[in-house]
């Protein structure tokens, strides 16, 4: 059986009036229904005929309530989506005060203002298997009322769910901090990671009609079962490429010394002596601890 995918829904404006106008009307025909119906019971006393301005009071009172449900108010960056026995009939999204079609649903009011999730942490496995914990916060807004109120259930919800989704495959896809080359990591990416968290989201939150303005990694560390591990691992990566320089910038310069001395002649250097002289200069340059000097007052072949 194939599935079938709805259209998505589209906005539409509501048509709406000033409510100021209205209520002036509004309350003329409630005043002017009490005045009719005072009016019959008064003509009833007398015996005169009295239906016409009790029709006319009743009628002019049942369409004051009749009216009265037809006013509403909108907060700037507020929204009102229009639904006339479940048929959608526009979002009205101009502040102030309305009124429209008493018989239309306005109870389904949706904020246009920019919304933050802050999302739990969440402990997943990255693309090398290793247990992390990351979170994200996402700023978002709706963007099309129709599709936010009809295309999905609760969009506040699916929101929140599709966040906590996108975080994971995030997570997934790329590795903590040791990728291959030119690869981009968690921890390493910096914007190019939020980029393509705030993409996958826009992806997946298009469909709810809301709109990603940015979506940051703001948690980002191993598990606790593994930190430690990874902690040690860290710093032995940190003292071999510490040590690594080191032994670059000494061999060069020991080379620079060695050629200094054969230029100026200062001294000659047999293979045996250059290789002393290389010996002691290394430990001197690579040693940690302060080296002592210590004078030789023999020959090296003595």
């Amino acid at each position: 059986m194939k599935s079938t995918t709805l259209p998505a829904s589209v906005e539409q404006p509501g048509s709406t009036v000033s409510g100021w106008p209205l209520l002036f009307v509004t309350l003329l025909l409630k005043i002017g229904g009490i005045i009719m119906l005072i009016n019959a019971g008064i003509r009833g006393d007398r015996g005169d005929s009295y239906a016409l301005p009790l029709v006319l009071g009743i009628l002019s009172l049942v369409l004051s309530f009749f009216s009265w449900a037809g006013f509403f108010t909108l907060q700037p960056n507020e929204s009102r989506v229009m639904i006339l026995f479940g048929a959608y009939k526009g979002t009205v999204r101009r502040s102030g005060f309305h009124w429209t079609n008493p018989f239309y649903s306005k109870r389904c009011k949706i904020s246009l203002r920019m919304r933050n999730l802050n999302g739990e942490k969440l402990k997943v496995n990255d693309k090398r298997g290793n247990p992390i914990e990351i979170a994200a916060v996402v700023v978002w807004k709706v963007a099309d009322t129709a599709q936010a109120a009809f295309d999905v259930d609760d969009y506040e919800h699916y929101v929140q769910v599709q966040s906590e989704s996108a975080v994971r495959h995030l997570a997934s896809a790329y590795a903590y901090d040791q990728g291959e080359e030119d690869e981009f990591t968690l921890r390493g990416g910096g914007d190019e990671v939020n980029s393509a968290l705030t993409a996958e989201l826009q992806d997946r939150l298009s469909k709810a009609g809301v709109l990603v303005e940015e979506a940051r990694i703001t948690h980002l560390a191993y598990a606790p079962e593994i930190a430690q591990a990874m902690l040690r691992r860290q710093q032995a990566e940190a003292i071999i490429a510490a040590r690594t320089k080191i032994v670059h910038g000494a061999v060069s310069m020991v080379e620079m010394a060695l050629i200094e001395l054969k230029a100026k002649g200062v001294i000659e250097f047999d293979q045996e002596r250059k290789a002393s002289m290389v010996s002691n200069l290394l430990v001197v340059l690579c040693g940690e601890a302060e080296v002592t000097p210590v004078i030789n007052t023999g020959t090296l072949y003595h």
